[in-house]
């Protein structure tokens, strides 16, 4: 063998050697497995990082201990092996969707409302579905909730549900003496992502049951999750209506503020022909990014990368005009204002059937503020916050930084001033949780390290609340006679072919 030949095969072992012990080391210290495995990004590091930089600046409510921060729910009963056909299907729509499906994997494991689909064929993202759906029959063939998660059911994606196709752990229909129940309510914030082991109502049950284990032994709290993406407020009540009054809870929380969050009819004149611009090849970054997922090594250059590169602020967006309702006080909105924007004037009157539909089975509401990542003069860095850049330069363009964070502003006063009228707890979530990137995926939804802080900041907002309504008397409520089915969900949900053309 030629010399350089042999000199340069020598060189290439060593190489390859070299960078096998160094990726093996790499894991060894990050305490990762030593096989293959789909490792998260690197700023999902970054988020756990930042996290512990906010938890100490969150104030605890009284009797809330700071190491219970560190204290994870208990594994899931309800989660089960994934039926091998599911998986199959799963890897089917994963394909579809590379090839432009705007059918998603996800959605394959709902029931849809069969008042809703119509005939599938005429919404363009059901006639993209493989021919088949999961279907259910809403009482008074009612359009409104969508869809519903599938009950009793652990989807390919990691989603576990109960028998009411709720997220979270099972749960009874009728309630126990000495229970407090507390229902979540709202879309993909609250769901959570599905390959999440749990959303954030979970880890805020836990917590509440080890606060109540010193101060309320004889309690024990209830905390579900009846959200599901893409819902607004109209779709939000038919939930709480159809599902959440039955199961007598004694607690609801509304979280919601982004499906209606539209400023377009507030701008006078927007420039039509003006569209974000294309977004560049990723090129190396691209390769190292799908390197990142199964190379420990990979991802320590990525981060080195992003850590090198200098940090991005706002697109360059086009002049436009904000035209304010006649009128309207900004700081001190009336409620009842014919022109109230980003479509509160839906809102306000589905929280007012909210509040009528609670107040039948005698369960209190309450409202949360919501949280928007963006704030006037933010600066970004380019790879570890590289979804949020995108969602508010590109998915919201042409919206200003400080215009976004003006109206979110704004919709949190209305919503502060609408639980002041009523006279409802007002969960201060926005008011908490800290404007970091390194919390968020994009613009309204967190990393999962970001959603463990924002449990934590809704457990403080509710202790004062529960400790007061014990303290009372007021809860736990009498048992009433519930029997032991839900009645919303008395049939499971049947399979639905159709052939598009």
């Amino acid at each position: 063998m030629p010399r350089f030949l042999s000199n340069g095969l020598i060189l290439s072992l060593s190489l390859l050697t070299c960078l096998v012990l160094a990726e093996g080391a790499i894991r060894l210290v990050d305490g990762l497995p030593l096989t293959d495995i789909d490792l998260p990004p690197a700023y999902s590091d970054i988020g756990r990082d930042t996290t512990m930089q906010h938890l100490d600046k969150v104030p605890l409510a009284t009797g809330v201990a700071r190491d219970w921060f560190f204290i994870d729910p208990p594994p899931l009963p309800n989660r089960r092996a994934v039926p091998e056909q599911w998986l199959a299907l799963d890897r089917q729509m994963d394909a579809r969707l590379r090839a432009g499906s705007r059918f998603r994997p996800e959605d394959m494991f709902k029931a849809w409302n069969v008042s809703f689909i119509g005939n599938p064929c005429d919404k363009d993202f059901l006639a993209d579905a493989p021919g088949r759906l999961f279907v259910f029959a809403p009482p008074h063939d009612e359009e409104r909730p969508q869809f519903r998660f599938l009950p009793n059911a652990t989807t390919p994606k990691g989603l576990v549900t109960n028998d009411f196709g709720w997220r979270g752990p099972p749960v009874r229909f009728a309630r126990s003496e000495r229970t407090v129940r507390i229902v979540f309510v709202g879309a993909s914030v609250v769901a959570g992502a599905h390959q999440w082991g749990h959303a954030f109502p979970e880890p805020v049950e836990h917590w509440l049951n080890l606060w109540a284990a010193t101060h309320w032994p004889n309690i024990r709290f209830e905390v579900m999750n009846a959200a599901r993406e893409s819902l607004n407020s109209t779709a939000i009540e038919a939930v709480v209506r159809q599902e959440v009054a039955p199961v007598r809870p004694d607690l609801v929380v509304y979280y919601e503020g982004a499906n209606q969050f539209n400023l377009t009819s507030l701008v006078k004149d927007l420039p039509k022909s003006m569209r974000p611009p294309t977004e560049p090849p990723e090129g190396f970054y691209g390769w190292l990014q799908r390197a990142s997922k199964h190379l420990a090594l990979a991802r320590r250059v990525q981060s080195l990368i992003g850590a090198a590169e200098p940090s991005t602020g706002e697109l360059a967006k086009p002049e436009y005009e904000i035209r304010w309702p006649a009128g309207l006080d900004e700081a001190d909105p009336d409620l009842r204002h014919p022109e109230l924007p980003l479509q509160l004037g839906t809102i306000l009157p589905d929280l007012d059937r909210i509040r009528a539909d609670l107040a039948r089975v005698d369960s209190e509401f309450a409202l949360a503020s919501y949280v928007w990542m963006v704030k006037d003069g933010m600066i970004l860095q380019p790879k570890w916050n590289r979804l949020l850049w995108e969602d508010i330069n590109l998915r919201r363009f042409p919206f200003r930084y400080r215009d976004i964070e003006r109206l979110v502003a704004f919709e949190n006063r209305v919503f502060a001033k609408y639980a002041a009228t009523h006279r409802l707890s007002f969960v201060d979530i926005a008011g908490r949780m800290p404007l970091d990137p390194n919390l968020f995926s994009d613009a309204i939804h967190t990393t999962e390290a970001g959603m463990r802080l924002m449990a934590w900041i809704v457990l403080q907002e509710l202790v004062p609340i529960v400790d007061k309504r014990l303290a009372s008397g007021a809860w736990p409520k009498p048992v009433p006679a519930m029997g032991d089915t839900h009645p919303a969900f008395t049939k499971a949900p049947r399979e639905m072919t159709f052939t598009c053309e």
